[in-house]
């Protein structure tokens, strides 16, 4: 079973069992997460649930993409029904109305982070990275991702979004992807004082005493700092201008090439749809927002071709289209 779920006490644990893949988002898992999540809105003997994942490389790498290339590729046009189940999983998790935590080590990325940027409670480790790659690989900053980044300064955002750089835990909570790092050798106990406090008599209080308790300094922020020193750059109107402008200003070469790497196409799509996020009013408009986008995004040469370059042939060396449909990326944001 890829995922596991059960009841420990008063506490629902879903677990990712699919740790071959660092536990990626197939539309199975999707649609079983909702289905939990459906069943123990209502059963009184569920008070709280826990997000965990199975395996030591870490909590999710995201949605299964390259099964989604492989339909497009095809036109079997059920590949829009994963991206569907899966920004409505988003928006169960973020509106759940029991308290929900997750623990998050190792990779947190794409996906990972719809489930575990959405929960309420959020531990992770400083061996966790985290990371949005959809520049990388011809797409957009989906899974309500922007509800979450739209509450830091916008230049942060922008630059963990169209760079597609992992980060470590210090620049996640910079960032509000997470709420308290706990030293690794105390997972089991920081999991064992979860299911505890599903039987507390208040249960948010008690986790966030738990967090309290356990909370370390997650080291260092690097790409945040950064950001906030390129703080200008990100005023430009367009993806192409900011990262021409982070190139010319000299303050991070090895970043300023990274970021030219990436698919234009996805880095103004990025961009647009963060700026119109952090005029939404809620993250269902924002999970609108990214439905359209998916839809258009999935259909253009980039995303099949950064998926072949990075997850199927591997050999990092996409061939973006140069050509960005403006108008295209306008009308999918507006509806």
């Amino acid at each position: 079973m890829q995922i596991e779920s059960g009841i420990e006490g008063r506490l629902g644990v879903i677990a990712l069992n699919r740790p071959e893949a660092i536990n990626a988002l197939s539309l199975g898992m999707i649609e079983a997460i909702s289905g939990v999540l459906r069943l123990w809105e209502h059963d009184d003997k569920v008070r709280a649930v826990l997000f965990e994942g199975r395996g030591a490389r870490g909590f999710c790498a995201g949605g299964d993409v390259r099964a989604v290339r492989e339909a497009v590729l095809k036109n079997d046009p059920d590949w829009v029904r994963f991206f569907v189940d899966e920004y409505i999983m988003n928006g169960r998790i973020a509106s759940y109305p029991k308290p929900v935590a997750v623990i998050a080590d190792g990779v947190v990325m794409g996906g990972g982070i719809g489930i575990a940027g959405h929960a309420q409670f959020r531990f992770t480790t400083p061996n966790a990275r985290f990371a949005m790659p959809e520049a990388a690989i011809g797409f957009v900053c989906d899974v309500g991702v922007n509800a979450i980044l739209k509450k830091a300064p916008v230049q942060r955002a922008l630059l963990f979004e169209l760079s597609a750089q992992a980060v470590g835990a210090a620049d996640a909570l910079a960032l509000g992807l997470t709420d308290c790092a706990v030293a690794p050798d105390r997972l089991g106990e920081v999991r064992a004082s979860i299911v505890a406090a599903a039987s507390a008599g208040n249960v948010e209080q008690a986790l966030v005493g738990l967090m309290e308790a356990e909370s370390i300094q997650a080291g260092d922020r690097v790409l945040c700092d950064l950001a906030d020193r390129l703080e200008d750059e990100f005023r430009l109107g367009t993806a192409a201008e900011i990262v021409a402008a982070i190139a010319e200003s000299g303050e991070a070469p090895e970043l300023a090439a990274l970021m030219a790497s990436r698919s234009p196409t996805s880095q103004e799509a990025i961009l647009q749809s963060h700026l119109a996020a952090r005029r939404a009013p809620d993250i269902q408009d924002i999970l609108t927002i990214d439905t359209r986008l998916a839809r258009l995004m999935a259909g253009l040469p980039d995303f099949a071709e950064g998926v072949r370059a990075v997850l199927v042939d591997k050999d990092h060396k996409p061939r973006w289209n140069k050509e960005i449909p403006h108008r295209e990326i306008a009308e999918a944001i507006a509806g």
